[in-house]
């Protein structure tokens, strides 16, 4: 039986209000981007789950494909890429970021 990386890929997107793909772990990340966002995600307080993309090569290739978006990590925010650290750190700082991941934490 061969596996369908890009179902478990939709059913980790779907089956997360907040999920990111990431090299390492919110404990240990294993890129500059990645430490960044999970420290933005942290400091925003609001549950997400994760992805080790380092653990699964062909799920971190299928991931590019899946959101058309090259690098990681990626964060998701009910079903929908938001984008990566630049685009994750702008929307802090505009303080848009907090208010989406409340509202995500609200939906079941």
């Amino acid at each position: 039986m061969s596996r369908d990386i890009m179902n478990e890929i939709e059913t980790e997107v779907k089956g997360n209000n907040v999920l990111l793909y990431m090299k390492g772990s919110p404990e240990q990340p294993m890129c500059g981007f990645s430490y960044r966002v999970v420290q933005i995600l942290n400091e925003i307080g609001q549950p997400y789950a994760y992805v080790n993309i380092l653990a699964d090569q062909e799920k971190r290739e299928a991931v590019k494909q899946f959101g058309s978006w090259p690098t990681f990590p990626q964060l998701y925010v009910k079903g929908e890429l938001v984008g990566g650290c630049d685009i994750v750190t702008e929307l802090h700082e505009n303080k848009e970021l907090g208010q989406m991941l409340e509202e995500a934490a609200t939906v079941k």
